[in-house]
């Protein structure tokens, strides 16, 4: 689908999502139409430089007159203090000032940071399947997994900006090992990495490319350990669901995310498995429902940000803000 043309006059912000495999920038205007949307792959090495390349080159059509400011989402957790990430997926990023080296590109504007999890439930929240909702958890099921809530209709950090991490709240105890360094953790079992390496280790042969896009290929052609690994995907993010739930009494979650376009071959066994572990009506009633804004979600949030910043980062614990000199 081909961008829209420029609106002449409106402002407009950067939008940068940093993820495990891949990074996007684009310019999102405060109607939430993307203009000049563009892709690097994370992994190569010299990503901070590459990234202030590429927002040089999305910002320079519209001049730094018409940008109001600078979104940025990263895989997390994220230190809000330091403006920095520690993503498990990408360590080239671990203290690296990446805040303060976007900043500088924007003078005088604000720049945040925030993790994808709560950008994709700000996006959401904004523009997606979370309009309307006052409590909802967004998961990002992908190379990793995380999530963010809106409580009471404003995005909830909670004490250092990562609540909502659910990829990393333990739900088998004494489970696999997680990059983490953790057990038990949903990522070790529900990423899209993870379940490709459970499907290889029980005899799972890919045509082609052995990812999760040829895994979904395999299930939906019958290969039962690629069902398998779908099955065991589901369950294990059905009842991190079922918790989360019972903690933030939730009205809704949203699943986005690379595996999630796996659709009913992940979130067929997600319900079941969400009916089996939560018996307590306010957990039964909540819906479980696909992302709207489909892979950009977290772009959109991290323009949400700078957009509407009284709903995304008022509590002052959501984002790290940093204005350039």
């Amino acid at each position: 689908m081909s961008e829209p043309a420029f609106d002449a006059a409106g402002p407009v912000a950067i939008a940068v999502d940093v993820g495990g495999t891949k990074a996007a920038v684009a310019l999102v205007n405060a109607a939430g139409e993307v203009f000049d949307h563009q892709v690097i792959p994370t992994p190569g090495g010299e990503l901070i430089d590459r990234l202030r390349r590429l927002v040089a080159r999305v910002a320079e059509p519209v001049g730094l007159d018409r940008v109001v400011g600078i979104g940025i989402c990263s895989a997390g957790p994220v230190d809000l203090a330091a403006g920095t990430v520690i993503p498990v997926n990408i360590p080239e990023l671990h203290g690296a000032p990446l805040l303060a080296r976007l900043a500088d590109l924007v003078p005088g504007r604000p720049a945040r940071l925030v993790g994808d999890g709560p950008a994709t439930a700000a996006g959401e929240h904004w523009l997606g399947a979370g309009r309307g909702c006052d409590d909802l958890l967004a998961i990002v099921v992908s190379t990793g997994i995380g999530g963010g809530l809106i409580l009471g209709g404003r995005l909830h950090g909670g004490a250092s900006g990562n609540a909502g991490h659910v990829g990393h709240a333990p739900v088998v105890v004494d489970g696999e090992r997680c990059q983490c360094g953790g057990r038990g953790c949903p990522e070790a079992y529900a990423s899209g990495p993870s379940m490709v390496r459970w499907a290889l280790a029980n005899g799972w042969r890919p045509r082609d490319t052995a990812d999760a896009v040829e895994l979904a290929a395999s299930a939906r052609a019958g290969d039962e350990t690629a069902v398998a690994a779908f099955e065991r995907s589901g369950r294990v993010l059905g009842a991190m669901i079922a918790a989360a739930a019972a903690t933030c009494d939730l009205a809704r979650v949203i699943i986005g995310g690379g595996v999630s376009q796996a659709g009913e071959l992940l979130m067929a066994p997600l319900r079941r498995s969400l009916a089996d572990h939560a018996a307590l009506p306010f957990i039964r009633r909540i819906e479980v429902v696909g992302a709207r804004l489909g892979p950009r979600a977290s772009l959109m949030g991290a323009a949400a940000l700078i957009h509407d910043a009284e709903a995304y980062t008022a509590d002052g614990r959501v984002t790290a803000t940093l204005v350039a000199a």
